[in-house]
C-alpha cells in the first residue's frame, strides 16, 4: 500500500488517475445547469435550503440554465480543451439538486446530455438522498448500463446536531439507505463533506470519515466552509457567532482524514472554490492550488498516505 502512494507525487487516489486508468487518457467534467431547484428550498423537505448554499446552489459556475444545453456545454468544453486538447469529456449537472424533476424529464434530460458529443464517456449527477425516488434510480441504472454514471451525494457531516445547524432537512438513514440502493444497482457513488462548519471539532470531522469507512462509496470531495454573500450563514458569521478554520487548521485536519479514508476511495476534490465577488471568507480558499500544495507538502513532511491509519 505504501509503494501505491509514494512512489508520485500525490499521496492519495486522484481522480485524474483513475479516469486515465479507466478510459486511457484524460477526462474532464463539463459543468450543465439543467434548471433544477431543491426539495429544501421549495417547502418538500424545508425552506431556505442549507444555511451555507448560495441562491445559484453551489452552481456559481455554471451557465445559464436557459441556454439550450449544446450551448453550454460547447462554451464550457472550448475553454477546457485549450488545457486539456486531446481529453474525453463528461457532462455534470451539478446545480442544486439534479434528480429533482419527474423521471420523464430526467429521461430527456440527460439523454440529451450524453448525446451532445462522440467524446463523452460517461455522466455526473449530484442530488441529494431525499430526492431518489425507485424510479429515478431505476432511470440510473438503466443508464448506467450504457455509460458510466457517477451519483454525487451531499452528506457534508454525520453529526445530526450540525445537520439540523445548517438545515440539512435529511437524516444520515437516508443518506446510508440511498447509498445501499445505488451500489446495489452498481451506480459509483461520491460522497460530499465540508470542513469547518459551525461548532464542530477535529474529532467530528475525523468521526465522518470513520462513518464513510463502513459505506461502499467510491469517491470523496472534501470542501471547507465557505461563507457566501445572501446566506443565512453570512449573518451568523457577522454576528462572531462561530469561528472559521485557519488554513492550517484546514490543511492538518484534511491530512488526517486522508490518512484515516479508505484507500480504495477516489479523492476527487481536497478543497473548493467559491465566485471572488460572492465570497465573505475565508479569504485564503481563493488561493485553491496553494491550500492543495500545502497538503501535499504536509503530507511529504510526515512521510504519510491515503489510508495508513484505516481499519
Amino acid at each position: 500500500m505504501r509503494a501505491m502512494f509514494t512512489h508520485r507525487e500525490k499521496r492519495y487516489r486522484t481522480l485524474s488517475d483513475t479516469m486515465k486508468n479507466r478510459f486511457g487518457k484524460k477526462v474532464f467534467k463539463v459543468p450543465l445547469n439543467g434548471g433544477f431547484t431543491c426539495p429544501n428550498k421549495d417547502g418538500t423537505k424545508g425552506e431556505g435550503g442549507c444555511i451555507y448554499c448560495s441562491p445559484s446552489g453551489s452552481g456559481d459556475f455554471n451557465a445559464d440554465y436557459r441556454l439550450p444545453l449544446e450551448k453550454q456545454y460547447e462554451t464550457v468544453k472550448k475553454k477546457l480543451l485549450k488545457k486539456w486538447p486531446d481529453a474525453y469529456t463528461m457532462p455534470y449537472f451539478q446545480a442544486n439538486t439534479n434528480t429533482y424533476k419527474p423521471v420523464g424529464a430526467l429521461r430527456k434530460l440527460f439523454e440529451e446530455a450524453l448525446t451532445l458529443d462522440e467524446n463523452i464517456v460517461g455522466l455526473s449527477v449530484a442530488t441529494r438522498c431525499d430526492a431518489l425516488s425507485e424510479e429515478k434510480i431505476d432511470l440510473l441504472d438503466e443508464l448506467n448500463d450504457r455509460t458510466y454514471i457517477q451519483l454525487e451525494l451531499g452528506l457534508q457531516t454525520v453529526n445530526p446536531r450540525t445537520a439540523a445547524l445548517i438545515n440539512r432537512g435529511h437524516d444520515l438513514k437516508c443518506f446510508d439507505d440511498a447509498v445501499g440502493k445505488l451500489r446495489k444497482r452498481g451506480i459509483d457513488v461520491v460522497v460530499h463533506i465540508i470542513n469547518g462548519l459551525p461548532f464542530e471539532n477535529e474529532d467530528d470531522m475525523l468521526r465522518t470519515i470513520e462513518h464513510l469507512n463502513s459505506l461502499d462509496i467510491q469517491g470523496l470531495k472534501i470542501h471547507m466552509l465557505h461563507v457566501m454573500k445572501h446566506t443565512p450563514l453570512e449573518d451568523m458569521y457577522q454576528e462572531g457567532i462561530f469561528k472559521l478554520l485557519t488554513r492550517a487548521e484546514y490543511v492538518d485536519i484534511t491530512v488526517k482524514q486522508i490518512e484515516r479514508l479508505n484507500p480504495d476511495v477516489v479523492l476527487h476534490r481536497l478543497t473548493g472554490d467559491a465566485p471572488k465577488e460572492t465570497l465573505i471568507a475565508p479569504a485564503w480558499t481563493a488561493k485553491k492550488f496553494v491550500v492543495m500544495n500545502e497538503i501535499d507538502k504536509l503530507l511529504r513532511k510526515k512521510d504519510t498516505y491515503q489510508g495508513i491509519y484505516h481499519g
